[in-house]
C-alpha cells in the first residue's frame, strides 16, 4: 500500500520506490506532492506506477528490436512467413537469392540497416549484375523490411526511400527462322535420344510454350486429329522422385494452342517411337519420367555450337516463336494469345521492338490518297489580313488594297 502522508500546509504527498538503477544499484525514488486530498494523491500514485510501467516495457521492446539481427529476423521470421505466402516453386526458385544476398546484412541489426547502406549495397550490385537481377533482389529485401515494420520492428523502409535501380530493357535473345534450321540440322533422328532432343527443341520453337508448360504437356492434352494442344498446367520439378503440377503463371496461360501440319506429323512419329522405348503419358519423355530444364539447355547448346549459330536460353524459344510470328507479320492479339500474356501491353513491351519500321509505308499510302484542290476565288466575305500581312505590305487598319 502506498504511504500517503499530509504535509504542514495542509495538502498531501507520498514517496514512491521504483527500484534500482541498474548502473549504479541505488534505489530510485519519487517525490509527489500538493495533492488536495487522500484520493487524489493516491490515484496520483497509481498513474505514476502504470507510467513506469508502460516505460520499461517499451524500453524492453526497444532492446529487444535493436538486439534483433537481420540474420536472425531472416531465419526465423522472415523466411518462414513468405515460405508460406508464394508457390513452392516461387520460393525455392528464390531462397537461393536470399541466402546469397540478404547475407550482406546479417552482421547489422535491423535499425542499423540505414538508407545510406542499403544504397551502398546497390551501387556494388549495380556494378557487376544487370539492373534486372539487382531489381529483383532489392524487391525480396523491400519485402521483408515491410514485413519487419508490419511487426514494429522496423520504422521505415530503406528500400522505398532509395528507390530501386533504373530498370533496363533486357536484350531479346531469339533464333532467327534461318538460324534454327541450322540448328535442327546438326540433330540426327534416327537416334532415339537425338530424336527426343529435337522433338524438344521443335515443340518449343514452334508453340512458344514456357519450359514448365511444355514439360508438363501430356499426350492426352493433344487432339492430333483436330491439331490442338491444351496448356492448363505447369511441371514443378525437383527431382526424377519429386515432381508435380502446379497451376499456369496467369489465367491467360490456360489456352489452346493450334498445330501446324508439320508438328502433328512430328509429333505421331514421336509418339510410336516413345513407345517403343518407355511406356509414358509425357510428351517430352525419354526414359519414362518428365524431362527437367538442364536436359532441353543442354540441347540447345550442343546443336548451337555444332551449327555455329549462337548459343540461347531455353526461353530464347520461346521468343523465337514470337519473332517468327512478327516476321510472319501475324496480328499482335494472335501472338498475345498463343503466348498466354495477359495483355496486349505485355506483348507489345516485350516484342514491339522487332515489328519493322512501317513509318514510310505508311508515308507512302498517304501519298496521293487525300484529293488535294484548293479554290480558284476566295470563299470568305470582308476577309481581314493579319498583322503581319498589314505591315509587311504597308496597309493601313482598316483598309485593303
Amino acid at each position: 500500500m502506498v504511504k500517503v502522508k499530509k504535509s504542514i500546509n495542509g495538502t498531501y504527498e507520498f514517496r514512491a520506490s521504483l527500484g534500482f538503477d541498474p548502473v549504479t544499484g541505488k534505489r530510485i525514488q519519487k517525490r509527489k506532492s500538493g495533492f488536495k486530498t487522500i484520493a487524489e494523491a493516491k490515484k496520483a500514485y497509481a498513474e505514476l506506477l502504470l507510467n513506469v510501467e508502460e516505460e520499461e516495457e517499451q524500453q524492453a521492446n526497444s532492446t529487444n528490436v535493436d538486439s534483433m539481427n537481420f540474420k536472425e529476423f531472416t531465419e526465423t521470421i522472415f523466411i518462414p512467413w513468405y515460405k508460406n505466402k508464394v508457390k513452392e516453386s516461387t520460393y525455392i526458385n528464390r531462397k537461393n537469392s536470399i541466402d546469397k544476398h540478404f547475407a550482406c546484412f546479417y552482421d547489422f541489426s535491423l535499425v542499423e540497416i540505414t538508407p545510406l547502406i542499403l544504397q551502398e549495397w546497390q551501387i556494388k550490385m549495380s556494378e557487376k549484375c544487370s539492373s534486372q537481377y539487382v531489381r529483383s533482389i532489392q524487391g525480396l529485401l523491400s519485402i521483408a523490411f515491410d514485413r519487419a515494420i508490419v511487426l514494429g520492428l522496423m520504422k521505415e523502409n530503406p528500400s522505398k526511400i532509395i528507390g530501386n535501380v533504373k530498370k533496363e530493357k533486357s536484350k531479346i535473345d531469339f533464333w532467327t527462322k534461318e538460324e534454327f534450321e541450322k540448328v535442327i540440322s546438326q540433330i540426327y533422328v534416327e537416334d532415339y535420344f537425338q530424336h527426343f532432343q529435337f522433338v524438344c527443341i521443335w515443340l518449343l520453337f514452334m508453340t512458344g510454350m514456357r519450359v514448365g508448360e511444355a514439360t508438363a504437356i501430356q499426350w492426352s492434352d493433344i487432339d492430333l486429329d483436330k491439331r490442338t494442344l491444351s496448356v492448363s498446367k505447369t511441371l514443378f520439378y525437383q527431382n526424377v522422385d519429386n515432381y508435380k503440377f502446379t497451376e499456369p503463371k496467369t489465367r491467360a496461360s490456360n489456352r489452346l494452342l493450334a498445330l501446324d501440319e508439320d508438328t502433328v506429323t512430328i509429333l505421331q512419329k514421336w509418339q510410336k517411337v516413345q513407345a517403343e522405348s518407355c511406356q509414358t503419358e509425357f510428351v517430352l519423355s525419354y526414359n519414362g519420367v518428365p524431362t527437367q530444364k538442364f536436359t532441353i539447355s543442354y540441347a540447345i547448346n550442343r546443336y548451337a555450337k555444332a551449327a555455329g549459330v549462337h548459343r540461347i536460353r531455353i526461353h530464347g524459344l520461346r521468343h523465337s516463336h514470337a519473332s517468327l510470328l512478327i516476321s510472319m507479320n501475324q496480328n499482335p492479339l494472335v501472338i498475345k494469345d498463343r503466348l498466354g500474356h495477359e495483355d496486349i501491353q505485355t506483348t507489345l513491351g516485350t516484342y514491339g521492338h522487332l515489328y519493322p519500321n512501317s513509318n514510310f509505308e505508311v508515308a507512302d499510302s498517304l501519298s496521293g490518297f487525300v484529293k488535294m484542290k484548293t479554290s480558284d476565288v476566295s470563299q470568305i466575305e470582308h476577309y481581314s489580313s493579319n498583322q503581319f500581312m498589314k505591315t509587311e505590305y504597308g496597309l493601313e487598319k482598316g483598309k485593303t488594297k
